[in-house]
């Protein structure tokens, strides 16, 4: 059964930060399990951050013709936010096929970023994939394209210089705030928030001479373990609005679906202040900060629109890498496509019964090297040996793939496992593949097969040859009458 992908989704480029905190996913997991019990959907993956959200899905072409799927997706979204379609229909993206696989790829790169070359988007690609296997939504297809996607990602930052002068959203940040105030030294900064963009801040401002820095969270003891690590000081969050009097600088990075420092609190801070300006820089999508705390007097508020012209500043260098990045993207985009039509069950057998065909010539040419000269009637009896028994080793698995497909119109599930197993696809695995689920007693893998021949021909040979004198009884039962046997064991 023929398979389609598409992707929705809507990006900084395409969409004003009020758009995309309207339209942000605050339970991904639930949407992606909604989405499938509301649409003829196979797969469902949803990545929601504060510069994207995108939307990917696997479908069935048979199943859903005559109905516009990515229609029903944006329908579904906009009624999941509570926003209106035409809205959404007038900031979003679609990409179907192959175009949405190397989008993806190039999500994953940081080729679509804001900051072409930051790392933070692989992270949380990874985290949101992770959530869709826990929810069940991600599948043959999605696991293979997102594994696909890490790889890519890896490819690009090790065989160019993408991220060799890259800059972070929490990087722009602190310059901008250095645009403001000058120099950092002497100045208090309050991160609020305490995740991977939080902690990228506390680098920066900590490498431009920041003098003092409070970090406060929702989980206290978070801020306490980024306070330690960064010699800061965690405050409680509901202290938050109290220490603001002493603080020059606030980020703000968390995942509030609501304003959590709003005008009229930020009012009653600069009369304690006597009306020292207050910096703020808002990175999170929602908006951590009411929009209202810009018309105070000698307060300074962006959001994270307002880092793109920073951002654009440190672009250029990267451009030339971006086009052999863009190439490498190019390339694995057809090799997922050559596995997604792997995942039709002829090529497969075709395939696997060319591996077994390949494995057997090449066993067959180092026998015959060890055998010497031969007769053609002797070799033309191996030839046939080795080809029968590969077949008749791959018969029953064979037999297995047809009666799934015929019973259950696709087999692609098991498909895919028996290319992965025989390695089909000749994918090479990394070396910390898995290392999560080993453990420090795992040895390398080894089996009878991937032995040395000598040593297996060696073996066998043994075992047709006589004990040594005196090694015949050593595991001997004691004889009848208890007296010591020729080994001198009773």
């Amino acid at each position: 059964m023929d398979k389609m992908i598409f992707l929705v989704g809507l990006n900084h480029r395409c969409a004003g930060v009020d758009v995309r905190e309207k339209f942000a996913l605050t339970n991904v997991a639930d949407f992606e399990k909604s989405l499938l019990a509301a649409c003829p959907l196979r797969e469902v993956m949803a990545l929601s951050t504060c510069n994207r959200v995108e939307i990917l899905v696997v479908a069935d072409v048979d199943r859903c013709a005559g109905i516009d799927l990515p229609e029903a997706v944006l329908r579904h979204w906009a009624e999941t936010c509570a926003g209106p379609l035409s809205t959404l229909r007038e900031h979003t993206y679609r990409h179907t096929s192959l175009d949405a696989v190397t989008h993806l790829f190039c999500v994953a790169a940081s080729l679509d970023s804001m900051v072409m070359g930051e790392p933070q988007i692989l992270g949380q690609l990874k985290t949101s994939y992770r959530k869709a296997v826990e929810t069940g939504t991600a599948r043959v297809i999605i696991n293979r394209l997102l594994h696909k996607s890490f790889s890519v990602a890896k490819r690009v930052r090790t065989e160019t210089a993408i991220a060799s002068s890259a800059v972070s959203i929490s990087y722009a940040a602190v310059e901008l705030a250095k645009k403001i105030f000058g120099e950092l030294s002497g100045k208090t900064a309050m991160l609020v928030g305490a995740g991977e963009m939080a902690e990228l801040a506390a680098t920066h401002l900590l490498a431009s001479g920041i003098e003092k820095l409070y970090i406060t969270n929702r989980t206290f003891s978070r801020a306490q373990e980024l306070a330690k690590t960064m010699h800061g000081e965690a405050i409680l969050f509901e202290g938050m609005v109290d220490q603001l009097r002493d603080v020059d600088i606030v980020i703000s990075s968390t995942g509030s679906p609501t304003a959590i420092i709003r005008a009229r609190d930020i009012r009653e801070v600069l009369k304690k202040r006597r009306n020292r300006a207050m910096f703020f820089i808002d990175i999170a999508v929602p908006r951590d900060i009411d929009p209202d705390v810009n018309a105070l007097d000698n307060v300074y508020l962006y959001d994270i629109d307002d880092l793109k012209e920073v951002v654009e500043e440190n672009m250029s260098a990267r451009q030339g890498e971006a086009v052999k990045a863009r190439a490498i993207v190019e390339v694995e985009t057809q090799a997922f496509a050559t596995w997604l039509k792997s995942l039709a069950l002829q090529p497969t057998i075709t395939d696997l019964l060319g591996r077994a065909e390949d494995v057997a010539n090449r066993e067959l040419a180092k026998t015959l090297k060890r055998l010497g000269e031969v007769d053609d009637q002797t070799r033309q009896a191996l030839e046939v040996l080795v080809a029968s028994v590969s077949r008749k080793l791959l018969h029953e698995p064979i037999c297995f793939l047809k009666r799934r497909t015929r019973e259950e119109g696709t087999a692609e599930r098991f498909i895919d496992m028996t290319r992965r197993i025989f390695n089909l696809d000749a994918d090479a695995v990394i070396d910390d593949a898995h290392l999560d689920r080993r453990t420090v007693d795992d040895e390398a893998l080894d089996c009878e097969c991937c032995r040395d021949d000598d040593a297996l021909l060696t073996r066998a040979a043994l075992k047709d040859q006589p004990a040594p004198p005196g090694l015949t009884n050593q595991t001997s039962q004691p004889n009848q009458t208890g007296q010591p046997d020729q080994t001198g064991q009773k």
